[in-house]
């Protein structure tokens, strides 16, 4: 047995990001471990700790029995508090010991992709306890290792791999959100329709239909006169969804036609990530 057909356009994602990683912060000195990036809070050694811990979860290692300080600003719920553990007890963690850790990681995660026979609806653990399906992880994590590789292009000014197999499923991931952003969060209006149309590495149009029941749903087919439409480039939708930047700090890159509330409430709800 091998990987189901399935799971593989997300372990390909992985191993590209992953990679994109190694290879960003393998020649890094100390000092540049400790830039900001776009993730509120963290610096460059936080985020890559955040993606060894992803992938040591992902192994099924215990999770590390440590207190959080209790000054950390940005922590703010349980979910956060959950992914800060692996994050803050790296927190000291020198440029080779990170760097050292990473790889050990990624040969572990190769290994375990290369004998990885279950089905995609095996049930596996999640954050905070919860159950999954192993498609699902494995999608999800495709898209986080990938936003978190663009986090470190960002801090470290080495942008690329906006249009890489992460992207494309990071994209699927978000444009999933879109449909309960426009209709749940942003209280479109019954039978309305909202237009999304992307340009850059990436290029794409979709249209959200709320009914008359006030439930979204996608579509890949332009509507007539729809009630918004939105046109942004790629890194910027990116930047948004992931809640890296608020909409009024990217204004100058988003062109907004049609009601002018509804196309704020949708830009103010637009970050789907916790």
């Amino acid at each position: 047995m091998s990987l189901h057909p399935a799971l593989q356009s997300y372990a390909d994602a992985w191993t590209h990001s992953i990679d994109a990683i190694s290879e960003l912060v393998q020649p890094l000195v100390e000092a540049d471990w400790n830039r900001r990036t776009p993730c509120p809070g963290w610096s460059v050694r936080d985020v890559v700790s955040h993606v060894i811990g992803l992938d040591t979860e992902m192994l099924g290692d215990p999770r590390p029995i440590h207190t959080l300080p209790r000054d950390l600003f940005h922590v703010t719920n349980d979910h956060q508090r959950y992914m800060e553990m692996q994050v803050d007890v790296r927190r000291h963690h020198t440029a080779p010991e990170m760097t050292a850790e990473l790889e050990y990681v990624v040969i572990r995660r190769n290994r375990q992709l290369r004998n990885e026979s279950r089905d995609p609806s095996t049930m596996v653990r999640g954050p905070l306890g919860t159950e999954l399906t192993l498609e699902e992880s494995m999608r999800r994590h495709a898209f986080d290792v990938w936003a978190h590789e663009q986090d470190l292009r960002a801090a470290l000014g080495r942008p690329g791999n906006l249009d890489s197999p992460g992207a494309h499923v990071a994209r699927d991931v978000l444009l999933g959100e879109l449909p309960r952003v426009v209709a749940e969060e942003a209280q479109a209006p019954r039978s309305s329709a909202v237009v999304v149309d992307v340009h850059g590495p990436l290029e794409f149009l979709r249209t959200v239909r709320v009914d008359i029941q006030g439930r979204g749903t996608l579509e890949t087919a332009p509507a007539l006169g729809p009630a918004v439409t939105l046109t942004l480039d790629w890194e910027t939708y990116v930047r948004l969804a992931c809640g890296r930047v608020t909409h009024e700090q990217v204004a100058d890159r988003i062109k907004s036609e049609g009601d002018p509330e509804l196309a704020e409430a949708i830009l103010r709800h637009f970050a789907v990530t916790r």
